[in-house]
């Protein structure tokens, strides 16, 4: 039997780390660096207008007509980030980026984006009913959903309702397409409240995001779905 002297021994170790870090699974685990990282927030302001409270929607809840909503978006790595609203009336607009071309002139990291822009808030309207706000984020563009509202954009009324089912399944694909690289603290979560559109003339001078942004760290892909109840 060949008995290895002991000084050998830290030259053997040093060999079998290299062949553990040149393994495939030191390699896989490499590869699954995340590289979609981002902060966002999704608050709002509640109640009368003589005692009016700022929360987080974080979890399932109800909002009232007149209440308002505004959301935050903030590059930490460069990545995609898309929030698409579902109306109650089927229709689908995409409030995140602001246009499509933002993404080649306008997008950088460090930098925040509110929703909407600038001191505005979105105010639910009377009309109430169930609708949804989809947050996609992705390490590469998602030409094809790019694509589809491009087109919605760009034919009007014709077929809207059409077009509009077109997206959201394109959305689920997306998101089956990815739900293996989804853990469970990353599926959608439920929340209440409703938007519509802001009141004209009605700017409410933006809170402290920072306070309840979280921020989202993920491989590739990354979804939420918010469901909206709007009493």
């Amino acid at each position: 039997m060949k008995i290895f002297r002991l000084g050998r021994l830290p030259f053997l170790l040093v060999v079998f780390c290299l062949v553990l870090m040149m393994s495939p699974r030191a390699n896989a685990e490499k590869k699954e660096e995340k590289n979609v990282c981002f902060r966002w927030a999704f608050g709002a302001m509640v109640g009368p207008e003589n005692d009016r409270r700022f929360v987080a929607i974080t979890r399932d809840t109800t909002l009232r007509t007149g209440d308002k909503l505004k959301l935050l978006v903030e590059l930490k790595k460069e990545c995609f980030v898309y929030l698409i609203y579902h109306s109650g009336q089927d229709d689908v607009f995409m409030l995140f980026p602001y246009e499509l071309k933002q993404f080649s002139t306008d997008y950088k990291t460090a930098k925040k984006y509110f929703i909407p822009q600038g001191n505005k808030w979105f105010e639910l309207d009377e009309n109430v009913g169930i609708e949804r706000f989809y947050l996609l984020a992705s390490a590469t563009r998602l030409n094809e959903l790019e694509e589809l509202f491009e087109k919605h954009k760009t034919e009007g009324a014709i077929d809207k309702q059409g077009r509009a089912k077109k997206i959201l399944t394109q959305i689920r694909k997306i998101k089956k397409r990815y739900r293996k690289l989804t853990t469970d603290a990353e599926r959608p979560v439920q929340i209440g409240g409703s938007v519509r559109g802001t009141k004209k003339g009605k700017e409410i001078i933006p809170l402290d995001f920072d306070a309840i942004a979280a921020e989202v760290t993920a491989h590739n892909f990354y979804s939420r779905t918010f469901t909206i109840e709007h009493q």
